[in-house]
């Protein structure tokens, strides 16, 4: 004997730790004392019906039977030894530890009711049942256990701990392998709400069923389900066996988690100037009853970054709210890029950790830093425009070189309808007809009397004066219509008018060149003028972008910006 692990004064049983002088085994000794006062003969029968049943018995789960003999004042068993310790000792255990406890006692009860004739246990508690550190599960005690159909040593009265019997062993019916599921059930719901196994009555309604649903509030659904249907005081209303019962546990997580679900999963901000601020809303959501998502947010660590004052703590990157309760949360992230390098692309993951499964979520963040945008002239609106005031000037100027000599107030009239035709033109197409802005409407009205007054010109002077004109209205619209789309691409509107009007002025001198030849004084210094005043407005952009990067990277080394 090494030391005693158990004593039942009541039965005058005795269980010790031993070890086998033959073979040196550590080994389990249980002890009858039925010679001694207050000792229970049935003691010794359950004893002789626990040897009949572990004979048989090959089972990693189950100790085995390695012999018995006779003493002086009674009868000792001898088992194989386990070093673990009953469920009936408070411990603590995470949800998948008890499924995996569950699992294991599911396959040892498969084991016994296949066997032919099947064996029902009918004492499952967690007194009965062994855990290691491991996880290693044995079922022991096999005492009141019985085999097939025969009759059990005891009464079945007494066959079993009140609590984890089955209602059809307290009544002495039939039993069937949905009998031990029932005390498998009471045993896990003892196991999760801290019950000791002498205070299970306290779970009994007035009804007979075990009420333990208020108890276990983080618990999944499906899993209460599974619990409910083990411990139904009908048999016919639990699972037909222990396979089907194993079957319909793998499936299901025992903890009821919240699930995560976000507006986007990727995060692309793309500033248009330096030491701009951006923001943009994911939305968290969980739709699973009965929970509550908690979340916080933190930054993945990078190389690049520096080290965080606190875990939730970034330079550049901020939440709000960090951390939320919640099953509908807009939650805010903001980029600062005032220490962040010009023309770069940084790449970020950001983390909210959640009481959710997985508990970690991933999501991706890009930010692209472009200090200034380049903006790019309409190039197909700029060659038509200096096509159409190359032509159309051409063509007035045709007509008054070939006509003016002979008639001298028609030079005038020619020159006054391609301006007015010209600027109704520009008017028309730059601003529309469209809108109810004061401006608008007044702007369409004088391009409606300029046209007007090349109608009248026409009338007064010659159809040659129409034409031209009209000539004049084709120019100014292309002029119009480029500077409408300068503004459309982001020029404030002095640049937006001042390119197509410049582009105007180039075509025009060119052609009063190419008629009158350009040898002549104005007509070089025009055209001259008006190239290198485009020249220098189509380049001021680049200029400026230019000189903004130096700028900011002159103010960078002082500010020790981050790098991608």
């Amino acid at each position: 004997m090494i030391r005693e692990l158990g004593r039942n004064r009541a039965g005058g049983r005795i269980t010790y730790l031993a070890k086998d002088n033959k073979t040196q085994e550590t080994v389990v000794v249980k002890r009858f004392l039925f010679a001694q006062e207050n000792s229970n003969w049935s003691g010794f029968k359950a004893y002789e019906r626990e040897i009949q049943v572990l004979q048989g018995f090959d089972n990693p789960g189950i100790p085995r039977y390695l012999d018995s003999f006779e003493t002086k004042a009674g009868f000792c068993m001898v088992q194989e030894y386990k070093n673990a310790q009953s469920l009936a000792i408070p411990r603590t255990f995470e949800p998948e530890q008890i499924k995996k406890i569950a699992l294991s006692i599911l396959e040892i009860l498969i084991y016994l009711q296949n066997r032919l004739p099947a064996v029902i246990h009918r004492d499952i508690k967690p007194e009965n049942i062994l855990v290691d550190e491991e996880l290693n599960v044995y079922l022991i005690d096999f005492g009141f256990a019985r085999i097939g159909n025969g009759e059990a040593a005891m009464s079945s009265v007494a066959a079993g701990t009140f609590g984890f019997m089955a209602p059809e062993q307290i009544y002495n019916r039939q039993l069937s392998e949905a009998t031990d599921l029932y005390g498998l059930g009471a045993t896990l719901i003892c196991l999760l709400t801290g019950t000791k196994s002498t205070a299970m009555d306290t779970l009994i309604n007035e009804e007979g069923c075990i009420h333990f649903q208020h108890l276990l509030p983080k618990l999944s659904l499906r899993f209460v389900s599974w619990l409910e249907k083990m411990v139904k005081p009908k048999a016919k209303e639990r699972f037909i066996d222990a396979a089907v019962a194993l079957d319909a546990l793998h499936s299901i997580d025992l903890i009821r988690t919240p699930e995560v679900k976000f507006s986007q999963v990727m995060l692309e901000f793309n500033t248009t100037q330096m030491g701009e601020k951006l923001t943009q809303t994911i939305t968290v959501e969980n739709a699973i009853p009965e929970t509550v998502l908690e979340g916080n947010w933190e930054v993945d660590p990078h190389p690049s970054d520096p080290r965080f004052r606190t875990k939730n703590s970034h330079l550049w990157i901020s939440f709000e709210p960090a951390s939320f309760q919640g099953n509908q949360v807009d939650c805010n992230i903001t980029v600062d890029t005032n220490r962040l390098m010009a023309d770069k692309t940084y790449n970020r993951r950001i983390l909210l950790h959640t009481n959710s499964s997985p508990e970690t979520y991933v999501l991706e963040l890009n930010v692209h830093t472009n200090p200034i945008p380049l903006l790019k002239p309409p190039y197909i609106s700029l060659g038509i425009v200096l096509g159409m005031s190359l032509i159309c000037t051409r063509l007035w100027t045709e007509l008054a070189s070939l006509f003016v000599t002979q008639i001298p107030a028609l030079g005038y009239w020619l020159g006054t309808g391609f301006m007015v035709g010209f600027l109704g033109g520009a008017v028309l197409s730059a601003i529309g007809v469209r809108g109810v802005q004061i401006t608008k409407i007044a702007s369409s009205l004088i391009a409606i009397m300029m046209l007007f007054v090349i109608f009248v010109a026409g009338l007064i002077g010659t159809f040659l004066t129409a034409l031209v004109g009209l000539a004049g209205l084709i120019t100014g619209f292309t002029t119009g219509a480029a500077i409408k789309n300068h503004r459309e691409r982001g020029y404030n509107p002095k640049m937006a008018a001042t390119i197509p009007l410049l582009m105007t002025g180039l075509g025009m001198s060119l052609a009063m060149g190419i008629n009158f030849g350009f040898l002549n004084f104005w007509i070089l210094i025009s055209a001259i003028g008006t190239s290198l005043s485009l020249v220098g407005t189509l380049f001021n952009p680049y200029w400026q972008r230019q000189k903004l990067l130096e700028q900011y990277n002159q103010s960078a080394q002082k500010r020790r910006l981050i790098k991608p």
